[in-house]
C-alpha cells in the first residue's frame, strides 16, 4: 500500500520501505495464497481451523497479539484521565457505532441482498443473509482496531478507551439492536465468545505491554522503548499478512464453490464500511478534532467485531445457513477494505488540517 509507505518519514525502519510501499501487493499475495493453500493442503489449514474456543481461533488470537502489541506498548496509563479532553471523538464513534452501523447495514442488505441481488442469490437464503450482515454491523471491532489505529498513527491512549468503552455498551446494546432489526423476541448471544475475546484482546495484552513498558522505560527510558517498538513494527506487518493467509485459507473451500454468492454479499458490506468511516471522519472534522483522534474514530465505526458475529449467527441460525457465511464473507473483506482506509485517512490528512471555511 503506497500510503502506508507515508509513515517511513516517521519510523526509523529503512528496511521496512520497499514492504511497507507495496503492502497492497503483498496482502493481494497472501489473499491468493490463503485460496490456493486451503485448496492444496486442505488438513493443515482445518486442523488450524478446528483450535476454537468459543468460536474464537487461538492461532489466529496469537497473530493479532503480535499485530497489537506496537499500539499497546504506547499506552501510557498515567496519561489516560486526559482521554476525556476528547469527548467529541468519543461521541462521534459511538453515535457511529451503535446509532447508525446496525440501521445503514439492515437498510444496505435489504437494498442490495433483498431487492438487486435477489436473482442471483438462493431465494431461501435471502433473509438469512440479510440477518448475517446486520449481526456483523452490531458488533463493532474490538481487536484488530489496535492495528488500523497503530498504521494511522492514532492516539493510543484514546484507542484503548474507546475500544473498552465500546465492549462495555456491547454487553447491553448488542441483543436488543439485533432483536429489534431482526424482528426476534429473543436473542441468544454467545457470552463465552464475547467475554473470552475482551479477555484475550484487551485484559491479557495490555497487562503484557504494560510490565513490557514499565520494563524497557526502567532499563532505559524513552529511547530503548521506541528502539523496541521499530523492531517490532516488521514483526506486526507480517503477523497481518500471516492472518490473511489463514483467514482466506480456512475458507478456501467457500470462496471457490460459491464464488458469486461471496461477491455478491461483499458488496453492502465494502459499502457499509466506506460509509461509516466517511461519517465518522467527517463528523470529527466539523467538530475540530484533532487528526490523530479522528482517525482511529473513523476506523472503529467502520470495522467489525466478526468473532462475536459468526459466533452469534450460529447460535442463531445454523453452522450451514446463510448468516453465517456473511458472517464470514465480513471476515474476509476486513483486512484488505480496512486497509484502503487507512490509506484514505493517511493521504486525506493536509485536507482534513485545512481550516474549515467561515460560516
Amino acid at each position: 500500500m503506497s500510503s502506508v509507505a507515508d509513515l517511513s518519514s516517521r519510523r526509523a525502519a529503512p528496511a521496512l520501505d520497499a514492504f511497507e510501499r507495496y503492502l497492497t501487493l503483498w496482502v493481494a499475495l497472501c489473499i491468493i495464497a490463503g485460496v490456493l493453500l486451503g485448496q492444496l493442503m486442505p488438513a493443515p489449514f482445518q486442523a488450524l481451523g478446528r483450535m476454537n474456543v468459543a468460536e474464537v481461533n487461538i492461532p489466529v488470537a496469537l497473530l493479532i497479539w503480535l499485530m497489537i502489541v506496537p499500539m499497546l506498548l504506547k499506552v501510557d496509563f498515567g496519561a489516560l484521565h486526559r482521554v476525556a479532553e476528547q469527548w467529541r471523538g468519543i461521541a462521534v464513534t459511538v453515535g457511529v457505532n451503535w446509532l447508525v452501523k446496525p440501521f445503514s447495514m439492515a437498510l444496505l442488505g435489504w437494498l442490495f441482498v433483498g431487492w438487486l441481488f435477489r436473482p442471483w442469490l438462493p431465494a431461501n437464503q435471502i433473509d438469512s443473509y440479510i440477518a448475517g450482515l446486520i449481526i456483523l454491523a452490531a458488533a463493532p471491532c474490538t481487536a484488530m482496531v489496535f492495528v488500523w489505529s497503530n498504521l494511522t498513527d492514532g492516539e493510543p491512549n484514546f484507542t484503548l478507551s474507546q475500544v473498552a468503552l465500546n465492549d462495555t455498551i456491547m454487553v447491553f446494546a448488542f441483543a436488543p439492536i439485533v432483536g429489534l432489526l431482526l424482528g426476534l423476541s429473543a436473542i441468544t448471544v454467545p457470552w463465552q465468545t464475547l467475554f473470552l475475546s475482551v479477555v484475550l484482546y484487551i485484559v491479557v495484552p495490555v497487562i503484557a505491554a504494560q510490565l513490557w513498558r514499565r520494563s524497557l522505560l526502567a532499563r532505559g527510558g524513552e529511547a530503548r522503548l521506541a528502539a523496541m517498538l521499530r523492531r517490532l513494527q516488521p514483526v506486526s506487518l507480517v503477523a497481518l499478512l500471516a492472518t490473511l493467509v489463514l483467514l482466506f485459507g480456512f475458507q478456501g473451500e467457500q470462496i471457490v464453490r460459491q464464488p458469486t454468492v461471496i461477491l455478491l454479499l461483499a458488496v453492502p458490506i465494502v459499502i457499509q464500511v466506506y460509509l461509516n468511516a466517511g461519517i465518522a471522519y467527517g463528523l470529527n472534522r466539523a467538530l475540530g478534532v484533532p487528526h490523530n483522534i479522528a482517525c482511529p474514530s473513523a476506523l472503529i465505526g467502520a470495522s467489525n467485531f466478526f468473532e462475536l458475529a459468526v459466533a452469534a449467527a450460529i447460535a442463531l441460525f445454523g453452522f450451514q445457513s446463510g448468516a453465517a457465511l456473511a458472517t464470514v464473507v465480513g471476515v474476509l473483506v476486513e483486512v484488505p477494505v480496512m486497509l484502503s482506509v487507512v490509506r484514505i485517512v493517511l493521504r486525506s490528512r493536509r485536507w482534513y488540517e485545512r481550516p474549515l471555511p467561515p460560516g
